[in-house]
């Protein structure tokens, strides 16, 4: 049975997820994610252009563990001793304000038929990509400042936010209504916590204690195992519970944040460099080419007006995630609230999800989907450069604004 699979399409895959990276390093000053150059690479070599490469069973099933592990170490991302007080208040009211102007922006959409459900189309709009914005934040030297505070709880609430919106509203959608989905999103989040208790009264057992330290450097690499069994739990537990597995996997990774800190990361085996190894260094660069190889490049150019929904979408991003950045206005200055509202306006990993979702369950057309993909990598590609280049400008002296509260 394994003789009859073949790995030449996985191998194509892999020179491309290899080979990226190096390309890329050799251009440093450069400010691209290699996530947007594996998408595009992904459409030229596949059916849509060279047709080299297809998308087989063995990419199918790794490209789904790269969304489920892209999600996981998404949620390792969250920090939750910076998620409270006042900038966890604005984030939340923003958030709030994103879902409001979504509708407000998308409804009149949906009423002359460019879109099929201003609800599903509003919650891929209020969504942030935490990882490709965490670089630019350490970059400008803002990663530890006021100011990146306000904007990693923004976009942690708001990645946080889209994922439990489309998993309540939609795939939870199917089996009782949003009164039973709610019900059932309660059990889900119950079961976190129980694990996240367990988890750190687990120390108390010193037995217990000396065994996760003497295997966690050996084969059996102990605390990765267990980090990937809770992964298989959560993935395994939202799909029974009607839930999209993209919700299991983000709050495994919280409930792993919330449990382990990285300032102890070398005493505990380097646990989350070794996951971000597995998830970065195979998983996930699959399903970024993946993405690329299914990327309907037909449908993007079937008419006229396709390519106009790439423009329109990207404004849309911005309005929709940037505006709130307005309610920063008292705690940072005036060019700090544009870099902000520019870098919550950043998102590409949830929407690629998202819009596969949203095609499969029939919450949006292909065309929309690739015009929506289309201005994600746009808004990698030019936002966090324009924040980049506002933060650099702004005087060292607010560089350290004092910490808020």
């Amino acid at each position: 049975m394994v003789g009859e699979i073949s790995y030449s399409e996985l191998m194509l895959v892999m020179v491309l997820a290899v080979g990226i990276p190096l390309a890329l390093a050799l251009f440093p000053r450069l400010p691209i994610p290699s996530s947007v150059v594996e998408i595009l690479a992904g459409i030229i070599v596949g059916p849509a252009v060279l047709g080299f490469v297809q998308v087989d069973e063995v990419i199918d099933v790794l490209a789904t563990l790269g969304v489920a592990f892209l999600l996981f170490l998404a949620g390792m991302e969250l920090d939750f001793d910076q998620m409270r007080g006042r900038p966890m208040r604005l984030a939340s009211y923003g958030y709030v304000l994103s879902v409001l102007i979504g509708l407000a922006v998308t409804l009149p959409l949906g009423v002359f038929d460019v879109i099929i459900d201003p609800v599903y189309v509003t919650v891929i709009l209020t969504a942030t990509s935490l990882g490709i914005i965490m670089p630019v934040l350490k970059d400008a030297g803002q990663a530890h400042t006021g100011f990146g505070r306000f904007v990693v709880v923004s976009c942690s609430v708001a990645e946080f936010g889209s994922i439990v919106l489309l998993s309540l509203l939609f795939t939870g959608s199917e089996s009782g209504g949003p009164l039973e989905g709610a019900a059932k999103l309660a059990v889900l989040i119950l079961v976190v916590l129980v694990i996240a208790f367990a988890a750190t009264r687990a120390g108390r057992f010193h037995r217990l204690d000396d065994l996760m330290y003497r295997l966690q450097d050996t084969s059996a690499q102990i605390r990765i195992r267990a980090a990937v069994l809770v992964l298989l739990a959560l993935l395994t537990l939202s799909q029974d519970l009607k839930f999209d597995a993209i919700l299991g996997a983000f709050l495994a990774g919280a409930l792993l944040a919330a449990i382990t800190d990285p300032e102890k990361d070398e005493a505990f085996g380097h646990f989350r460099v070794k996951l971000e190894g597995i998830g970065f260094g195979c998983f996930v660069p699959v399903f970024f080419v993946a993405t690329g190889l299914r990327f309907p490049v037909d449908a993007l150019f079937s008419d006229s007006s396709a390519l106009l929904r790439v423009p329109l979408f990207l404004l849309l991003l911005l309005v929709v995630r940037g505006l709130p950045a307005l309610l920063f206005r008292r705690d940072i200055t005036p060019p700090k609230v544009a870099a902000a509202g520019l870098l919550q306006a950043t998102s590409l990993s949830f929407i690629v999800v998202a819009t596969e979702i949203g095609v499969t369950i029939g919450e949006v057309r292909p065309i929309n989907a690739a015009s929506l993909v289309a201005a994600g990598m746009l808004s990698v590609l030019i936002f966090p450069a324009l924040s980049l280049a506002i933060l650099r400008r702004e005087p060292q002296a607010t560089a350290a604004e004092p910490d808020p509260v």
